[in-house]
């Protein structure tokens, strides 16, 4: 849902730092039915990262850490990051003022990073100040890379899931057919 929303959001958004929020006003106002794809979007990228921590919660606590649920567990892990990391870069696209300050903050956490936090700020703003480049890298990062990323991740981990659920399947009809018989049919 969240990959469809996208695609149909992608038609009339507008990544530059003048266009974004007027672009995103448009698709809510004027566009048929385009505050609610948008307002959808917002919702299952939310959703995408409560799921995946319930997952891994609910995985854990049913002692689904085995060695068996390996691929399970780090597409599950991978595809979640990746969720919080389409959050993340989407958070300069509506080109808000909450979204702008937000974003500032975060390049000076990044900034803060040794060794690497300069080039990591330089690569996302394009080498100065928050601006259109900024929304542009942030626009490609989100759509071109993290996006089919994730969808990967979702694909291995329902995959590994589906796997682990027929072989638990087998293996309780393996033991269903191999158990002894009832007492009472035996006395009989």
């Amino acid at each position: 849902m969240h990959l469809s929303t996208g695609v149909l959001l992608s038609f009339y958004y507008e990544p530059t730092a003048g266009g974004a929020y007027r672009s995103l006003k448009m698709i809510d106002t004027v566009v048929s039915y385009g505050w609610l794809f948008h307002k959808t979007h917002d919702l299952s990228g939310n959703a995408m990262i409560g799921v995946g921590l319930i997952q891994m919660v609910v995985m854990f606590l049913g002692r689904q850490f085995r060695k068996s649920w390996l691929t399970a567990w780090i597409s599950g892990i991978l595809f979640t990051l990746s969720a919080i990391a389409l959050d993340w870069t989407a958070m300069l696209l509506d080109w808000t003022q909450e979204g702008y300050w937000r974003f500032s903050i975060e390049l000076g956490t990044i900034e803060a990073i040794p060794l690497i936090g300069g080039e990591l700020r330089d690569i996302l703003t394009g080498g100065g100040a928050i601006s259109t480049i900024t929304v542009q890298h942030l626009y490609a990062l989100n759509s071109y890379i993290i996006s089919p990323i994730a969808l990967l991740l979702a694909i291995v981990h329902l995959a590994a899931l589906l796997w682990q659920e027929r072989e638990i399947s087998a293996d309780e009809t393996a033991e269903d057919a191999f158990q002894a018989p009832d007492a009472s049919l035996v006395e009989s």
